[in-house]
């Protein structure tokens, strides 16, 4: 069942790692600020990120944990505009598995980090979620609504998510860090199952 699970997974992730840039919006119809909103939410190489990031900043506190509410969506921001300025990136996905599979590593061993580490970590996941998330900009997008949108889903992503996290751990039961613990593992599990997928095909591409 386990394994059943991961391959699933996997295979869903690997059918939403882009391949080459494609620049598209999620719903025109919206508007630009919408559209940058509702991208993130429009593949799992986005979200499942995000969510290890998330139990990570729960894990080390509210003291720790809350830079990321400022690192986070700065970083959004900064990468998704780089994203225009320099559009052919094309290591951005893979260092995006990367970062994944490290974070949920760190979450699987209930790492409490340094809040430098910490911070550098999450800056690396905005940015590069930023950037990955600014190549659906079309050349007729309105930039500012669009990275403003997608700055805002970020944001309230990772602050809620954090939060309830940290209301999870607070709850009773020592079962709680366990089971975040093995989110994590899941999360890494899936990464670096990815990251075989992708080196393969580097490989086999040259």
């Amino acid at each position: 069942m386990k394994t059943r699970f991961s391959v699933t997974a996997c295979a869903a992730w690997a059918a939403c790692v882009p391949s080459a840039a494609q620049a598209h919006l999620v719903d025109t119809r919206l508007g630009d600020f919408y559209g940058g909103a509702l991208h993130p939410l429009s593949g799992f190489e986005f979200i499942l990120p995000w969510l290890a990031l998330a139990i990570l900043a729960a894990l080390q506190g509210a003291k720790n944990g809350r830079w990321v509410f400022l690192i986070f969506p700065l970083g959004l921001m900064i990468g998704a505009e780089l994203s225009a300025v320099v559009p052919d990136l094309t290591f951005v996905p893979l260092l995006n598995v990367i970062a994944t599979a490290s974070v949920g590593l760190l979450v699987a061993l209930g790492m409490a980090l340094p809040l430098p580490l910490f911070v550098l970590l999450s800056a690396v996941l905005a940015l590069v979620g930023g950037y990955q998330n600014g190549q659906a900009m079309a050349v007729d997008t309105n930039h500012l609504l669009f990275i403003g949108g997608v700055t805002a889903i970020g944001y309230g992503f990772i602050a809620l998510t954090s939060a309830l996290m940290l209301a999870f751990l607070d709850g009773r039961g020592g079962w709680r860090p366990i089971a975040l613990r093995a989110g994590g593992s899941w999360i890494a599990a899936v990464a670096i199952m990815v990251l075989g997928f992708e080196l393969a095909r580097v490989i086999h591409a040259g």
